[in-house]
C-alpha cells in the first residue's frame, strides 16, 4: 500500500553518518501517517548496528531502514485494519556512487506537489510519481528527472536534491515543493545558497549544477536539457567541503 516511512543511511568510518537527522526525520514522518514504531531510538541504533556486526561491514555500505503499519486484519488501505505492531525491516549492501563527468538531467511534465497533495517532504513508501517522472526522463535520454512545482518553478530532481551555480552563486528551490533532504539541509547550512522560487528559464545561463542525497552525497550535474554545463569549480569546492563534513561525523560518532 506504500503505507510507511523510510530512510537511506550511510555506512562511513564505523559511523552512520548524520544518524540523529535521520531518525529525527524517520520517527517525525511515522508519527504524521501516525505509525508506532514500536522501537525507541536507542533500540533502533543497536538494531542498525546488530546488522553491521553480523556482516562485518565498517564502511562503503548503504542501508535501507523501513518502517510500514505491519500486519492487516484485511487487505485494504484502511489503517484501522491494522493489527498492532509496526514491521520493521532493515537492508545493508556495499554501494559506491558511480564515477563518470556527471548526471544528464531532463525536465519532465511529472510536477512534484505540496503537502496538501502528495508531501515530498515526507519520506514515505510511495513513489509512484516520482518514478513515472524518472520514466519520462529515460524517455528523453536523461539520467534523472528535473521536476518543477505546480507552479512552474524548479523544485527536485526524482531522487535527489538540486542545485545550481550562476556567476559564482549558488541556487536552489525553497523548502515546500522538494525532499527534505539531510544533504540539502548540510550544504544549506555550510555554504551561502540562495533559495527561491525560480522558473526553468532561470537554468539558461547555468555555469554549473548539482545534485544531493545520502547515496551520492554531492553529484555534479554535466547537462540539463542537451545543454551541456562548462563550469565545476564551485561543485568540486561544495563537494570537498561535504566530504570534510562526512569525516568529521564519522570521527565524532562512531558506533563502535
Amino acid at each position: 500500500m506504500g503505507d510507511g516511512v523510510w530512510e537511506g543511511l550511510r555506512l562511513h568510518n564505523r559511523a552512520l553518518l548524520f544518524l540523529d537527522a535521520h531518525l529525527d526525520r524517520l520517527y517525525a514522518g511515522a508519527a504524521a501517517i501516525r505509525i508506532d514504531i514500536g522501537l525507541s531510538r536507542a533500540g533502533m541504533v543497536a538494531a542498525l548496528k546488530d546488522l553491521l556486526e553480523a556482516n562485518s561491514m565498517t564502511d562503503g555500505a548503504h542501508l535501507r531502514l523501513m518502517v510500514t503499519r505491519g500486519r492487516k486484519a484485511s487487505i485494504n488501505q484502511d489503517p484501522r485494519n491494522a493489527l498492532g505492531a509496526a514491521t520493521i525491516a532493515i537492508t545493508a549492501e556495499y554501494k559506491t556512487s558511480v564515477p563518470g563527468p556527471g548526471l544528464a538531467l531532463r525536465s519532465v511534465p511529472t510536477r512534484t506537489t505540496g503537502p496538501e497533495m502528495f508531501d515530498m517532504r515526507l519520506n514515505s513508501h510511495s513513489r509512484l510519481p516520482l518514478i513515472r517522472a524518472l520514466l519520462e526522463a529515460i524517455d528523453l535520454g536523461g539520467d534523472e528527472a528535473l521536476m518543477l512545482d505546480p507552479h512552474g518553478n524548479i523544485a527536485s530532481c526524482n531522487a535527489t536534491n538540486f542545485f545550481w551555480v550562476k556567476g559564482g552563486r549558488v541556487f536552489t528551490s525553497g523548502d515546500t515543493y522538494c525532499f527534505n533532504g539531510i544533504t540539502r539541509g548540510n550544504i544549506i547550512a555550510a555554504v551561502p545558497v540562495e533559495q527561491g522560487d525560480f522558473p526553468l528559464g532561470h537554468l539558461a545561463d547555468a555555469e554549473e549544477a548539482f545534485v544531493t542525497g545520502t547515496m551520492g552525497g554531492v553529484t555534479p550535474v554535466r547537462e540539463i536539457d542537451g545543454r551541456a554545463l562548462p563550469g565545476g569549480l564551485v561543485t568540486a569546492r561544495i563537494a570537498a567541503a561535504y566530504a570534510a563534513m562526512k569525516n568529521a561525523d564519522a570521527a565524532a560518532n562512531p558506533l563502535w
